[in-house]
């Protein structure tokens, strides 16, 4: 499921930020369809080998309505944590979640990693990553409303409050990328996959220098 810290100790020798491939950070409000638009994609690109598609790590067990993600609980994440089993990780809505290590090999072996991630940890990102692609994912408020409804997983209030609380985050920097996901997941799956294919041009180009 995860690697060793042994990954990590082999890069920590290494100049930060890791060059060659990229990393794409998908973000955006509970809601929006991260996990939606990262399934089209990988269908979409089912046979392309420089793409990796992030399984993540959540103290969640995972359900028909979520990603399918690998399941640890707090005590054992945190146990993986100082073991350096992560290469990014961080604690949201009263979970911790976990980007696996050998991500960074693939950065640094010139493959493009995709992952659902946290807005608070782009910053951490553009220090590890030379060549960071942010890509936003969101919705109007009523398809949000309505998503989030539908899940079941909280209250009407604890709904407003997580959409109160994704109003009032904003992402600015290099290399951000806006798809509306109001509509067909196909309008926003192939405007991703758009992003996908520069990403892996760049890294192929990245390469040869």
């Amino acid at each position: 499921m995860m690697v060793s810290a042994l990954i990590e100790r082999e890069l920590s020798a290494a100049t930060f930020p890791i060059r060659d491939g990229v990393f794409v950070a998908v973000v955006g409000p509970s809601g929006a369809g991260k996990d939606t638009v990262i399934g089209y994609a990988r269908a979409r690109f089912i046979e392309e080998t420089r793409l990796d598609f992030v399984r993540r790590v959540i103290t969640r067990p995972s359900d028909a309505a979520s990603e399918d993600h690998d399941t640890l609980a707090d005590a054992a994440f945190v146990e993986a944590e100082a073991d350096g089993a992560f290469a990014v990780s961080w604690e949201a809505h009263g979970l911790r979640y976990g980007i696996p290590a050998d991500v960074d090999w693939s950065v640094a072996n010139g493959r493009v990693a995709i992952a659902n991630v946290s807005r608070a940890i782009i910053p951490t990102l553009r220090e590890r990553y030379a060549n960071l692609a942010v890509v936003e994912i969101t919705a109007s408020p009523e398809v949000l409303a309505e998503r989030l409804a539908m899940r079941g997983r909280e209250s009407r209030g604890e709904v407003l409050a997580r959409l109160a609380r994704s109003a009032n985050v904003t992402l600015s920097g290099p290399g951000v990328t806006s798809i509306d996901n109001s509509g067909p997941r196909e309008a926003a799956g192939e405007r991703f996959a758009e992003v996908l294919r520069k990403a892996m041009a760049f890294s192929d180009m990245s390469g040869l220098i």
